[in-house]
């Protein structure tokens, strides 16, 4: 959704804005072009080898940005250092990368297999495979149900319990197996796979999305400027009514306006060239 994003934030010549998911650049780069020349960029990601490609992405556009190996909850510290007061505008695109979908050894996709990973950030402590083979059943059935909204989030945590005994769960595949097997493994063409939520609810529990998201949005608030715009795109549920929830609590504050009544999604032409944002959904908002 490049050209609603960089249309909504009305950026102007020597603007001061924050991508808070840089990625591999895209954002960054058309925000680069209609903020010179006297603006500045400040980029983070958690994932260094993307920040790697960025960075050579936008190397014309030196020294106007730089991009910090960073989570976006700490954006306020980041900023805080770096001197800047006050933002112009700020992206978030959250979620999981097609980068990192695509690297078949970070464990994300159970298209691939892999070794159990799914860490945004390679330094985080915990992975894919300590929850799977350490957490209770209890515990595993929570992160489940409450992540992926799988009613069979039961069943699941049982089966992958029984599934570990002999020896750990190692790779993206063998939990497939095991899921697919829990819930039933028929799934026609065109329908998610039995698998889909289990992976997206351990994912978000690995890198603590929903909390970081929240965090996040909330710092980049206290830092956008009068008239300064937020836009924040979301690609599934819980995402999207976090984002929701606190524009319209800022928005009763008279902190900010909503500039999205309803959020915005992808146009035909863009699903066709990439399915994978067909679940995405635009949300703006306004600093008065």
């Amino acid at each position: 959704m490049l050209k609603e994003v960089i249309s909504s934030l009305n950026l102007k010549t020597g603007d001061v804005v924050l991508d808070a998911t840089v990625g591999l650049g895209g954002h960054s780069k058309e925000i680069l072009k209609r903020i010179l020349p006297g603006g500045s960029l400040i980029g983070l990601d958690q994932d260094r080898s993307a920040i790697l490609i960025a960075e050579t992405s936008l190397k014309d556009f030196s020294p106007n940005f730089k991009i910090l190996n960073e989570n976006f909850r700490n954006l306020g510290k980041v900023l805080s250092k770096e001197g800047i007061k006050s933002l112009d505008a700020v992206i978030f695109d959250v979620g999981v990368s097609s980068y990192q979908l695509d690297d078949a050894q970070r464990g994300f996709s159970l298209k691939s297999d892999a070794r159990l990973d799914m860490r945004m950030d390679p330094r985080a402590k915990v992975s894919a495979y300590d929850i799977v083979n350490e957490y209770k059943e209890e515990d595993l059935a929570d992160i489940i149900y409450r992540f992926g909204e799988e009613r069979f989030s039961r069943r699941i945590a049982r089966r992958i319990i029984e599934g570990r005994k002999p020896k750990p769960i190692e790779t993206t595949v063998k939990l497939a197996e095991i899921v697919r097997g829990a819930v039933g493994n028929k799934h026609k063409k065109g329908r998610i796979d039995p698998a889909t939520r289990t992976f997206q609810a351990i994912r978000i529990a690995v890198n603590d999305e929903l909390n970081a998201l929240e965090e996040g949005i909330k710092e980049a608030v206290s830092y956008l400027g009068l008239g300064a715009r937020i836009a924040v795109i979301s690609f599934h549920s819980l995402e999207d009514r976090i984002v929701k929830n606190l524009f319209k609590g800022y928005a009763g504050l008279g902190v900010l306006k909503i500039i999205t009544k309803r959020p915005l999604t992808p146009q035909d032409d863009e699903m066709a060239i990439n399915p994978r944002s067909r679940s995405a959904k635009l949300r703006i908002a306004e600093r008065i």
